[in-house]
């Protein structure tokens, strides 16, 4: 990645080799300095010419190695692989060559050839973690590509060119206008530079249409870009500051990159100004800015960090009109690699890329939640695809959307670095079923099923012809969503009927649930209802009593019996229905007809105690003058249970058998005498209606 070689060189490592072998004249001498002055593309021709007048084998492999260490620097891992295994065949012998191959083939994602490697290194330097973590890694790796998130990662093509283009930061309130770093042609300085053989990078926008289209992008010009190297921004939310990193390009003198801010004079930035906590011998660079305009989060070298460059933290004081002294975040932050390009979102999660926490390749984008004040924890990586084997950085959101742009040098890139957008699609759950008759299973239209979420959402739908019903994501209109959990009913209104039940049909006691909590792929969920038809009587749990008794202190329970009934008219709140009972042959009509009666009064009373208003409810005794008549599957009646036919079925046989014969005849039973009941003290309700058949995505385009 040549953005983290020069923009983040000060950023990331130089580092210095011994001088043990100087011997050729010219070439050694002139590498190690381009070298340790940053310059490792000038360095690797260098090293190149001096290694044809080396002889002795061990100079010769520490060439090599340095040769593979330019490579490195410039984010060429394909190079940087070749000369590292050189290097260790030529018997280099510095274990961190095991290491530095390990990581350049994690890279390009040799998942596991890499993970040979870092055992290797484990086995020479078992103190040092990176070995362990390096394995670790490329197992998490493949785990991660294997399985991946539901993000989804796309090429910016309108706004790449051959040449890196990276770290985009949004320049407007509406999200339609980027700035971001690139080396392109057309850039202020237009000069080569000879840390990676690019042009010296500069600072451009680029906005787009209301067709969706990128603008060509331009250079910002004076005065925030000069003949220097520019990039790495951060604006504030109301777009009247741009903090960016500034590295002075000074000939034969080893420069860092600083932070510097500009003020928004009305279309035009103003002459910036160097950060005063700067200091020209440390590395500061890639700024985020909260959306108050207080709290600034920047990479940086300075003394009191965990490794290489760590996040530091500074506040603004407005009494004092200046930046407050920055402070580390710490180590569940930072770590001994890399840790750099932080990015605060809206929901103040800190977003960042680090080498050091365990990653799929070069650099990956890690997300922290917001602990309290200036601190955060609970760092997790953002995984495939938002990370690859390649180098992932720059990420920046769209506001609190989960959408928006990061740079990376992955498989498909145009330049050495270019940016690519990310979308999270939304989990699509759909409910369906199909809604019947349970006796005669034909479909019913016109049948209204009911959603209700536990987010305090409720929506309905009708069947369709066949019965069908559906929630589904409409157009802008989704009706399941993630992490909630649902209650299905359904409900027939007084016109709904089918031939075989032309009086229409009770609503389903069923209530199944669905949820959709801890899902982390779309489903769709299939729940299928039956309605019974309303007929002449309508029979429930048997309601038995003592014998010559009223009450309901039967040894069975009546009152478990009743509540279904109480069930059946909360699910049917505009049923009036008649309640009732029936008695054996034993005894007199008028003894039984009065005894039907009372017995009819008791359920009536109790279902009126548990809140059922008394206007749905008619008690109706019937005595014995109304036996049962057992039907066939068709509906022909094919016994009655009279005196005569009881006396004759269980002639000779048990009491027991005589006495189930007369319970069938103890019976209490309810016939729907109306279905247009209104109680003026319910509550009244306007759910949303989904469409029965959603629309396509083309249809809500029209």
């Amino acid at each position: 990645m040549k953005l983290f070689t020069k923009l983040t060189a000060g950023l990331i490592v130089a580092i210095l080799f011994s001088a043990d072998v100087m011997a050729q004249k010219n070439f050694s001498k002139d590498a190690d300095k381009a070298f340790n002055n940053q310059e490792y593309f000038n360095a690797i021709e260098l090293y190149k010419k001096a290694f044809t007048k080396i002889k002795k084998k061990e100079e010769k492999a520490n060439n090599i190695f340095k040769t593979a260490e330019c490579y490195r620097m410039i984010g060429d891992n394909k190079q940087a692989e070749a000369w590292y295994t050189k290097a260790i065949k030529a018997n280099y012998n510095d274990p961190k060559a095991k290491l530095y191959l390990a990581n350049a083939k994690k890279a390009q994602e040799k998942y596991n050839e890499a993970l040979i490697e870092y055992n290797n290194y484990k086995k020479d330097v078992p103190s040092d973690p990176r070995g362990e973590d390096g394995a670790k890694s490329c197992e998490l790796a493949q785990k991660w590509k294997d399985n991946p998130t539901r993000y989804k990662v796309e090429n910016m093509a309108q706004i790449n060119s051959k040449d890196p283009d990276f770290c985009p930061t949004f320049a407007d309130k509406k999200y339609n206008k980027i700035y971001f770093t690139s080396m392109r042609a057309g850039v202020t300085g237009g000069s080569i530079d000879g840390t990676i053989g690019e042009n010296y990078s500069d600072i451009f926008e680029t906005a787009m249409d209301k067709n969706g289209k990128w603008s060509t992008p331009a250079s910002i010009g004076a005065p925030v870009n000069t003949k220097d190297n520019e990039g790495l921004t951060a604006m504030t939310k109301k777009g009247d500051m741009l903090f960016f990193t500034r590295c002075i390009v000074e000939k034969n003198e080893q420069t860092y990159n600083q932070l510097w801010y500009a003020p928004k004079k009305g279309n035009v930035w103003g002459d910036p100004v160097k950060m005063e906590f700067c200091n020209d011998s440390l590395k500061f660079a890639s700024p985020t800015i909260s959306n108050d305009g207080m709290t600034l989060i920047f990479s940086s070298n300075m003394p009191g960090g965990q490794g290489e460059n760590d996040l530091w933290i500074s506040t603004y004081d407005k009494k004092a009109k200046k930046w407050n002294t920055p402070t580390n975040l710490g180590t569940t932050i930072n770590t001994p690699g890399n840790d750099v390009f932080p990015f605060l979102h809206d929901d103040g999660t800190l977003y960042f890329s680090s080498t050091g926490h365990l990653g799929m390749g070069g650099m990956d984008i890690f997300k922290a939640e917001k602990k309290g004040e200036g601190q955060w924890g609970n760092v997790t990586n953002m995984k495939y695809p938002i990370n690859s084997a390649g180098d992932d950085f720059g990420i920046v959101f769209e506001g609190k959307k989960e959408r928006g742009y990061l740079s990376s040098n992955r498989e498909g890139t145009k330049g050495a670095d270019d940016i690519w957008s990310f979308v999270l699609p939304p989990l699509l759950f759909t409910i369906e079923g199909v809604v019947t008759d349970c006796k005669f299973k034909e479909v019913i239209p016109g049948a209204v099923v009911k959603l209700v979420g536990s987010d305090g959402s409720s929506v309905e739908a009708k069947t369709d012809a066949a019965g069908y019903y559906k929630f589904a994501e409409n157009g802008s209109n989704r009706y399941v969503n993630p992490n909630t959990s649902y209650v299905l009913t359904v409900t027939v209104a007084n016109d709904v009927k089918t031939v075989q039940a032309p009086q229409g049909f009770l609503a389903s006691s069923d209530k199944p649930k669905v949820t959709t909590v801890g899902l982390e792929e779309g489903k769709t969920f299939k729940n299928d209802f039956c309605l019974v038809p309303i007929e002449r009587f309508i029979r429930f749990p048997d309601v038995l009593y003592n014998l010559g008794k009223a009450d309901l202190e039967h040894p069975s329970n009546p009152r478990d019996s009743l509540n279904y009934l109480y069930q059946t008219l909360l699910d049917n709140p505009t049923f009036v229905i008649e309640l009732s009972s029936h008695t054996d042959y034993r005894g007199s009509d008028a003894a039984n007809q009065k005894l039907s009666e009372a017995r009819a009064k008791s359920c009536v009373d109790y279902l009126i105690s548990k809140g059922i208003n008394p206007a749905r409810l008619k008690a109706k005794g019937y005595g014995e003058k109304a036996p049962v008549e057992v039907k066939d599957a068709d509906g022909k009646v094919m016994y009655t249970l009279t005196e005569a036919y009881i006396n004759k079925t269980t002639k000779g046989k048990s009491k027991e058998e005589y006495e189930a014969l007369m319970q069938k005849n103890r019976r209490t039973v309810f016939s729907v005498l109306s279905k247009d009941f209104v109680d003026p003290n319910a509550p009244k309700e306007e759910p949303k209606t989904a469409p029965t058949t959603p629309k396509t995505e083309e249809e809500e385009e029209e």
